[in-house]
């Protein structure tokens, strides 16, 4: 009954007769607005109507190859870089870091091998550094009988130190500076100081040509390094960051050696990358003890979170609040697990799937350095009398250091999409209506032909399902073979 009625009703009112889908063919094929298919339909003559079938057959191939072309092309992430030279009235000063080659003072510990090489073990979570196994029974002998000793506060009393004496002249921009404006940090090198790394607003150079310029007193007597472990220079070195930024010296820091003058000029430049998968960065990565995002910093934070959750303590030289490590953890945990977080890659910089993907907007001072020997023989002789220091000191202790920009300018490296959702849909289109005289609307007419005739296909498969055999019993709805056999006779 009520599966008879559905049927009934689906035979009057949703699938027309034969004539009527026919006729329903004919009346699109004529007023469709893909062009070519009415010429197919309304003309007489067979060899036109195969002519201007292999007319719409070629441009529909066409289409459907410069389509799929177009859409492997915007799948396959292209970028283009644009470079951008922006000219303004003031730019900020970036942040500059200066540290004294030679680390420590040599009258402050009788051994001081063993200082070096602890401060190598600390330092190994910032730059590779290795200790020979012919010092290792020494260092433990030490490690056993100072378990209090810090090499935090020994590096900070006794390393590198900015004061009158050290920093003995100090200009910006034309005005004068002090220690004061320097601040603190640890690095590699032991004690650093970096100018305007809070990023102040008065900061700012109106001038190209004028800048930071100072002079070093490196007190080559009171510090002295050791050969026997490759410390052998005397001078500066610095790096230039951006002031939110912490120093890298890693194959990154600019030298000085005494008795020199440096003279660096330096230029902005800005680099925005694309988010992935046109790009490698992240835009939603934040870090937890720094403001911007930065490679370094992102790495230092992911070192620390390793570190602390297998030594159970912090390396001062890392950022975060836990427990300070002390020199038997540095040395028997803290030291192992560095190099088990490089062989095993748990903290990776570069591609977006990485630890530490590349910043989506970056900072970079690249820079050109000249050099000359510092002062000639009257300048000596005036540093002399005001220093009350030979002639041969000022050689061998001072250094020079001039930074400025070479120009009011920056230049903003930008990562580009190559093709964006609006270029590719105007590509789409342009390549119908070119080939086919298609649009949108043709494609709403395609749809509800194709939506119409498959309705029709599901109707009539509706109604022949219960037409289908019924697989029963051959002795009750089947005739035996006597049966048919007889009425094969009577026939």
């Amino acid at each position: 009954g009520i599966l008879e009625k559905i049927r009934l009703y689906l035979i009057k009112k949703l699938l027309p007769h034969l004539e009527d889908r026919r006729k329903y063919h004919q009346e699109f094929a004529s007023s469709t607005s893909f062009h070519g298919v009415h010429n197919i339909v309304q003309t007489r003559s067979k060899t036109r109507k195969v002519l201007w079938l292999l007319v719409v057959a070629g441009c529909l191939a066409i289409v459907i190859w410069q389509i799929c072309s177009r859409f492997i092309y915007y799948f396959s992430w292209p970028t283009t870089t644009t470079v951008v030279v922006q000219y303004v009235e003031k730019v900020k000063f970036p942040a500059v870091t200066f540290c004294n080659l030679n680390r420590f003072q040599a009258h402050a510990v009788s051994n001081l091998r063993i200082v070096f090489l602890i401060w190598n073990i600390v330092s190994v979570v910032l730059q590779k550094f290795a200790v020979e196994e012919k010092y290792s029974q020494e260092l433990n002998d030490f490690l056993l009988g100072n378990q209090n000793f810090s090499i935090q506060e020994f590096t900070r009393k006794n390393g590198f130190y900015l004061n009158s004496s050290t920093l003995l002249e100090c200009e910006f921009f034309g005005k004068p500076c002090y220690p004061q404006d320097f601040e603190h940090v640890f690095t590699e090198y032991g004690n650093c100081f970096t100018f305007n790394h809070n990023d102040l607003p008065a900061r700012r150079v109106s001038l190209s040509g004028r800048g930071l310029h100072l002079l070093f007193d490196v007190q080559q007597e009171k510090f002295s390094d050791e050969p026997a472990l490759g410390y052998t220079d005397a001078g500066i070195t610095f790096v230039i960051h951006s002031p939110k930024e912490l120093p890298r010296f890693d194959g990154l820091g600019l030298l000085t050696p005494v008795g020199m003058h440096a003279q660096v000029a330096i230029r902005q430049l800005k680099s925005i990358i694309q988010e992935y998968p046109w790009g490698e960065c992240k835009p939603d990565i934040k870090l937890q003890y720094h403001q911007i995002y930065s490679t370094n910093g992102c790495l230092q934070e992911c070192k620390a979170r390793y570190i602390q959750d297998w030594c159970g303590c912090l390396p001062f030289i890392l950022p975060g609040n836990g427990t300070e490590c002390d020199l038997l953890k540095f040395y028997n945990c803290v030291y192992p697990a560095v190099y088990d977080i490089e062989i095993k890659g748990l903290c990776t910089v570069g591609t977006h799937n990485s630890t530490c993907p590349t910043p989506c907007e970056e900072t970079d001072y690249p820079t050109t350095v000249t050099y000359s020997s510092f002062g000639g023989e009257k300048a000596i002789k005036y540093f002399s009398a005001k220093l009350k220091k030979s002639p041969e000191y000022i050689r061998q202790n001072l250094v020079r250091i001039d930074i400025k920009y070479h120009d009011l300018s920056y230049k903003i490296t930008q990562q580009q999409k190559a093709l964006t959702i609006s270029e590719l849909l105007a590509d789409v289109g342009g390549q119908l209506g070119l080939f086919c005289g298609a649009s949108m609307i043709t494609i709403i007419e395609l749809l509800e032909y194709v939506f119409t005739n498959f309705c029709w296909m599901c109707i009539f498969l509706l109604l022949k399902a219960p037409e289908m055999p019924q697989w029963n019993n051959p002795s009750q709805n089947q005739p035996t073979h006597k049966e048919k056999k007889k009425g094969i006779q009577e026939c």
